[in-house]
């Protein structure tokens, strides 16, 4: 069990997993996670405005505001909501299960900033016990100066397609430095499914010529019309 979701006192984080569709079919439940939510949503606004100052002394206000929406926008915290196993712990009436709410993006981001929030309360409102957690979110959308996320979704969806279309080993990935000053060297990268190449595509770092080749394989494929 990951560690976010150990809790002291359970009956905060059984609220925090409560959706008010779970309670409207269960008058037995009083309380829902909406406030949980609201409580999550600003510590995550706060801590992620306090990670990009700390992270990037030398980032202006815009850029800061736009990448401080892209740690915390929905698709990003409904994948870190799977990966620590809040999809199916999620507690939801039967219309919202049969509407496909354990992989609906909305239900799982709103439930993490519950969690965040009853974790707050459950820390005895100690910021400092809750912020690891959050940064470790933070660091799994952005590891590098020049990612916002958009990275992990272009290879994401080739890698979805590649296993759609009988693929038994995930896409690779072969990167080298091509060229260049050592202050703004420029790799390039090229991404294969076996031995058959699909995209290729340059940036000053590894991660960013590995995004711009999954990209270029995905454009390709909707040219043929195989997407």
């Amino acid at each position: 069990m990951h560690r976010f979701l150990m809790f002291h006192d359970e009956k905060l984080l059984r609220q925090a997993l409560t959706h008010r569709s779970y309670v409207n079919e269960n008058p037995g439940e009083i309380k829902d996670n909406e406030r949980l939510e609201f409580l999550g949503d600003a510590i995550l606004t706060f801590v992620s405005g306090e990670y990009l100052y700390q992270r990037h002394p030398d980032m202006g206000e815009d850029e800061m505001t736009r990448r401080r929406s892209a740690l915390v926008n929905e698709k990003q915290l409904a994948k870190f909501a799977t990966k620590v196993g809040l999809d199916f712990r999620m507690r939801l009436g039967q219309g919202a299960i049969q509407d496909g709410g354990y992989q609906n993006p909305n239900l799982l981001s709103s439930t993490l900033e519950a969690v965040i929030g009853a974790y707050y309360l459950d820390s005895d409102r100690n910021l400092e016990i809750v912020r690891p957690l959050i940064e470790e979110l933070f660091n799994s959308v952005s590891d590098s100066d020049d990612e916002t996320g958009s990275n992990i979704d272009s290879k994401n969806k080739f890698q979805e397609y590649a296993q759609a279309n009988g693929a038994t080993t995930p896409p690779k990935y072969v990167t080298e430095k091509k060229g260049g000053a050592d202050h703004a060297p420029e790799f390039i990268s090229r991404v294969y499914v076996g031995d058959k190449i699909y995209g290729e595509g340059t940036g000053r770092n590894k991660k960013t010529a590995e995004k711009q080749a999954a990209e270029d394989a995905l454009t390709k494929l909707k040219k043929q019309g195989l997407l």
